[in-house]
C-alpha cells in the first residue's frame, strides 16, 4: 500500500507535469516538502516564489540554532518560525535560517485621505494624508473593517515593486504633506515604514502611524524616532476581551502606548465600542482612568462607532447612546478631548476649549467646517488647545 507522503508526492509531480496548481501546492514550504527537493521553491514561478525571491532581509529577530528556527521579535506573539514558514502575521518568512520580509516596498493599497479619516483630530487639521498599506496584520480581529487588507497574505494581491523614494516622490506630487501608514497594521512592514519615513521627513513631509500597538519595544523606538504622529486603537480594557475578540492580549498595547507618550511623538486613542462586549460602565470606566492617570488629560480618545463586519456581523451597531454614555463620563472624570467616532454631524466630533467650552474646532465628518483657534489657541478665551496645529 502506499504511503500518504507518497501518495502526495506522486500528486506533486503529477500536477507539475500538467502544469496546474492545487491549494495544498501553493506555499513554497509545502512544494519543498512534497517535491523533496529545491525545485520546490520555483514551482509554478508564481508572484509568491517572486516575494521569496526578492525579500529582504528582516530586522528584529534572533536565531534559536535549532533546525534553522528563528524567533521575530517585532511584536509580541514572539513567533518561532521554522524554515519555509512564516509567522502569525504571514509577511516574514524563514528563508534558509534567515527572517526575510514578504511586504517591503509592497503596499497593496495606496489612497489619499483627510488625516481626520485616520482619525487624528489634533494633528494639522484638514492636511491630506498620502495613505497607504502592505498586507498583514499581527492581530486577528473579528470585528475588522480592513479585514481584506488586514488578514491577506502578501501572495494575495500582486503588485510591482515600489520603492521608498517613489512613495515620498508620489506624496509630494499630490501635494500631500503628510504620509499615513494605515488600512492594515503597519509593524509588519516595518523596515519599508522606517525608511519612508526618513526619506520623508529629509523632504519637508511628515509621517504618522495607525496602529494596534502590539509591537515590541525596540522596534516602536526605532518608529518613534522617524514618525510624528501614532494613533493606537485601544480595542478593550480587559484581556478576556482582547484574547476571544482579537486573538492578542492587553498589556503590551498599554505598554507600547506609554512609550509612545514618553518619546514625545504627538498620541491619540482609539476604543471601538463593540455592543455587549466592551461598552460595560466597569471596562469604559477602566480605560478612561488609565488614560487620565498614565497619560493625563490632553491625549484625545475616540470613542468610535462599531459596525458588522467579517466575522463579527451577527451584532448590531453601537447605539449612539452608548457612544455618548462614554463621552459624557471621560468628560466628568476631566479628560479634556474625547470624541464620539464614526456618527457624522454628531456634536461629539467637534474639539471643545477644556476652559471655557466653546467650540475651537468644528467638523462636519472627515472635514473641518470652523476652526476658532490662533497659533494653537483658542480664539475665545486664548487658552492653549493640544496638538500639533502647524
Amino acid at each position: 500500500m502506499i504511503s500518504r507522503r507518497g501518495f502526495l508526492t506522486i500528486l506533486s509531480k503529477l500536477a507539475v507535469a500538467a502544469g496546474c496548481t492545487g491549494v495544498c501546492l501553493l506555499e513554497p514550504q509545502w512544494r519543498k516538502f512534497l517535491l523533496e527537493s529545491e525545485a520546490g521553491w520555483a514551482y509554478g514561478a508564481s508572484y509568491l516564489d517572486e516575494l521569496v525571491k526578492s525579500a529582504p532581509k528582516a530586522r528584529y529577530w534572533t536565531p534559536l540554532h535549532v533546525e534553522n528556527i528563528v524567533k521575530c521579535q517585532l511584536c509580541a506573539n514572539g513567533c518561532a518560525i521554522s524554515e519555509g514558514q512564516r509567522g502569525r502575521c504571514r509577511t516574514r518568512m524563514n528563508i534558509r535560517g534567515e527572517l526575510r520580509s514578504l511586504v517591503y516596498g509592497r503596499p497593496i493599497s495606496i489612497h489619499i485621505d483627510p488625516i481626520e479619516k485616520k482619525p487624528l483630530y489634533h494633528y494639522l487639521p484638514g492636511a491630506a494624508a498620502f495613505s497607504l498599506a502592505t498586507a498583514g496584520c499581527v492581530l486577528s480581529c473579528k470585528f475588522c473593517q480592513n479585514w481584506e487588507i488586514s488578514q491577506a497574505s502578501p501572495e494575495d494581491h500582486p503588485v510591482p515593486f515600489t520603492p521608498p523614494v517613489k512613495i515620498v516622490n508620489a506624496a509630494r506630487e499630490q501635494k500631500a504633506p503628510v504620509i499615513a501608514f494605515t488600512y492594515n497594521e503597519p509593524t509588519v512592514f516595518t523596515e519599508y515604514l522606517t525608511d519612508i519615513a526618513r526619506d520623508a521627513r529629509r523632504k519637508g513631509i511628515r509621517c504618522v502611524m495607525i496602529s494596534c500597538g502590539f509591537m515590541n519595544e525596540a522596534p516602536l523606538r526605532e518608529m518613534c524616532e522617524v514618525l510624528d504622529a501614532i494613533k493606537i486603537d485601544l480595542k478593550g480594557f480587559s484581556e478576556e476581551f482582547y484574547r476571544n475578540a482579537s486573538g492578542a492580549r492587553l498589556q503590551p498595547v498599554l505598554r507600547s502606548i506609554r512609550q509612545i507618550a514618553k518619546s514625545g511623538v504627538h498620541l491619540e486613542l482609539v476604543n471601538l465600542v463593540v455592543p455587549t462586549l466592551n461598552d460595560s460602565d466597569r471596562m469604559l470606566q477602566g480605560l478612561t482612568d488609565w488614560v487620565l492617570e498614565e497619560l493625563g488629560p490632553d491625549v484625545p480618545v475616540h470613542f468610535t462607532r462599531f459596525h458588522p463586519d467579517y466575522q463579527m456581523q451577527n451584532l448590531p451597531p453601537t447605539p449612539v447612546a452608548t457612544l455618548e454614555r462614554a463621552y459624557n463620563m471621560a468628560r466628568r472624570k476631566g479628560m479634556h478631548y474625547p470624541f464620539v467616532g464614526n456618527v457624522p454631524d454628531h456634536p461629539g466630533n467637534h474639539t471643545y476649549c477644556p476652559k471655557c467650552g466653546k467650540a475651537v474646532i468644528k467638523r462636519q465628518g472627515f472635514f473641518i467646517t470652523e476652526m476658532n483657534l490662533d497659533n494653537g489657541r483658542c480664539r475665545f478665551c486664548k487658552t492653549k488647545i493640544a496638538g500639533v496645529w502647524a
